[in-house]
């Protein structure tokens, strides 16, 4: 959600631009806020650290890649011989990333062509597993982990030669997606896409490579029960890893059409008997990349009127409670991709919710309280503190 500077908002973030009342009823009245970072200076700046941190865990310590998060969210069991990649279906047209997304292809259309690509492509030692959208992975042989990769969305636009799969096991890599392009240069979907004017999925895009992480469970960390609410397998992996209740929500899509009154209604049941609910909005960040300022905004405000507000008026009906609203990077319109950056955060105790100021929640106000945590993962920790008190 996070941004920076916008000529065309007249040098003010989507944050400072959006109508969020919810958000700055929250600024006011909260005991804490300030800025967080959740990114730390030697790992790269993604959902995958981020949300890491924001869940209480120490990203230097327990981070080993991006797709083994993923991995445990789908359910696939990893063994300690195997490695998981990321594999975007992705539009690349005359060498250039057009998108990383394929158009936000839909789930059905997806799972027909990674069906195809497993049938034709898959050995003993390589799996195709299908996701959500565009989001799937595939598994292999853990020898083949001398490999550095680069985020499809990072370089939107650009030409992606010199972006490939590089490093002594590459080679694997590189020829896996020369085949897939192969496969699905006339598949019938992207025909199908491409007659009704949208983007074919093309190629696949491999990264995000890691090995099975260990985490403690939540309770072992902070001493709650906790459950995780969100569309997006990296962030449902994570919440298994740290034996979180994951809850399915119908119609959960990490993208502007998500099912928020879903989410909304399974974080008021799952506290009835957990102590701690993460619920994790994506729309925010997938606009991000997309570029697109006017939906940016959108996602925004869609958060603030349809979780945030509903939220904090649904929890009243357990008496005395707490929330915590931050995000795990920002991902600026600018560049359409992460950023290391600090984040807002803001800290709202129904035991105490009278506004103090006309502060409102933005970068800037965060910024000039002069609150920091610089170890991001520590937050939640004083977070989970403070409700006890």
């Amino acid at each position: 959600m996070p941004d920076r500077p916008l000529d065309e908002l007249g040098g003010g973030t989507v944050l400072e631009a959006a109508n969020t009342p919810n958000l700055n009823r929250i600024a006011r009245a909260a005991a804490v806020f300030g800025t967080a970072s959740h990114i730390p200076d030697s790992l790269p700046p993604g959902s995958d650290v981020g949300n890491l941190s924001v869940l209480g865990y120490d990203p230097l310590v327990y981070f080993t890649g991006r797709s083994p998060l993923e991995a445990a969210g789908m359910g696939i069991p990893l063994g300690k011989d195997d490695l998981t990649c990321r594999c975007n279906l992705v539009t690349v047209r005359k060498s250039v990333m057009e998108d990383y997304s394929a158009g936000h292809i839909p789930t059905e259309q997806a799972h027909g062509i990674i069906k195809t690509l497993a049938a034709k492509l898959e050995t003993d030692n390589l799996k195709f597993f299908p996701g959500v959208s565009y989001r799937h992975l595939i598994v292999t042989d853990a020898s083949r982990d001398g490999i550095s990769t680069t985020p499809p969305h990072d370089i939107s636009g650009r030409n992606v030669k010199e972006f490939l799969p590089r490093g002594k096991d590459a080679g694997f890599f590189l020829k896996l997606m020369e085949d897939a392009k192969q496969v699905l240069k006339d598949h019938p979907v992207n025909r199908d896409r491409e007659k009704n004017g949208l983007v074919p999925a093309n190629s696949i895009w491999l990264w995000g490579e890691g090995t099975a992480p260990s985490l403690p469970a939540i309770e072992d960390s902070l001493g709650v029960k906790g459950a995780v609410i969100s569309a997006v397998d990296l962030v449902r992996g994570i919440g298994r890893c740290a034996a979180m209740n994951v809850v399915d929500v119908e119609g959960a899509t990490g993208y502007l059409d998500t099912n928020y009154g879903g989410k909304v209604e399974a974080a008021l049941k799952a506290l009835e008997t957990c102590d701690l609910v993460m619920v994790h909005i994506e729309a925010m960040d997938e606009t991000g990349h997309e570029g697109k300022t006017e939906l940016k905004t959108r996602a925004v405000e869609d958060f603030d009127r349809r979780v945030v507000g509903p939220i904090l008026e649904g929890m009243r009906r357990f008496g005395e409670f707490m929330a915590l609203v931050t995000s795990d990077h920002p991902t600026p319109l600018s560049t359409r991709t992460h950023s290391r950056d600090p984040v807002p955060f803001a800290v709202y105790d129904s035991r105490d919710e009278a506004a103090r100021n006309d502060r409102v929640y933005t970068e800037k106000c965060a910024a000039e309280s002069g609150t920091v945590f610089e170890d991001g993962w520590k937050l939640v920790h004083e977070f989970v503190r403070a409700g006890r008190a």
